[in-house]
């Protein structure tokens, strides 16, 4: 089965308790089932070996920020299995335009690449609540189980420290999982933005001008911890 197969690959270090105990339960193993079929007979994106590549980038233990969006992108050449990001060698899409716009207003300074790995790098982990997608078909794969795991991999991401941690919640569907933060407040410093999501249907009602970089880096400096690069 597919999932399980690159679940199996992964160089996940901390992380592999969790792949160990989600791989076993009947919800992965229905949702393997799914996503496998669907790669049988239809474009699944992102490439199967970055499926769970936000895991692979940032281990659970040095996690200081979560920024989670709802699912990957559909077009060809854009998914790599962190949330929000492309290929340098990719145009970006007008979610991403649209998250650097808001960096450049907090900054003044416009941030290079596409490829939002060097954050992962930093302990900001770049989930999305669900994992998978047919081509052209926005949230294809909603509903399938994909939910729950992301559910399952933040109460275990939130437990591997007691540093501070910033989560950041673009659009309803990952505005659902503040629960999971919230309930970690009296083992480590917690902080929770919410906001519409950056995309141009919802970027007007709320996103723009919410600042929320700015406002992780003063939430871990206040907390004794060093900012995170934003333009790297």
């Amino acid at each position: 089965m597919l999932l399980t197969e690159q679940a199996a690959q992964l160089q996940c270090g901390d992380w592999a308790p969790f792949f160990a105990a989600e791989c076993a339960k009947p919800y992965f193993a229905a949702l393997d089932a799914f996503v496998t079929e669907a790669a049988a007979h239809t474009t699944v994106y992102p490439a199967a070996e970055n499926i769970f590549a936000a895991f692979a980038a940032c281990p659970a233990a040095g996690i200081r920020a979560v920024i989670l969006g709802q699912d990957p992108y559909h077009e060809p050449g854009q998914a790599m299995g962190l949330s929000f990001s492309v290929p340098d060698a990719c145009k970006a899409p007008p979610s991403l335009r649209n998250i650097f716009k808001e960096l450049e207003n907090e900054t003044g300074t416009q941030r290079a690449h596409n490829d939002l790995t060097p954050w992962a790098q930093q302990g900001v982990l770049l989930l999305n609540t669900v994992l998978t997608v047919e081509q052209g078909r926005a949230f294809a794969h909603a509903k399938q189980g994909w939910e729950t795991f992301t559910k399952a991999a933040l109460e275990y991401a939130v437990q591997q420290s007691v540093a501070p941690l910033a989560a950041v919640l673009w659009g309803k569907p990952a505005q659902k999982y503040a629960p999971v933060f919230a309930a970690v407040q009296d083992r480590r410093p917690v902080l929770v933005l919410e906001s519409a999501h950056p995309s141009p249907l919802s970027a007007y009602r709320g996103f723009f001008g919410s600042a929320p970089f700015g406002k992780i880096n003063a939430f871990l400096q206040q907390h004794g911890e060093a900012a995170i690069d934003w333009l790297k």
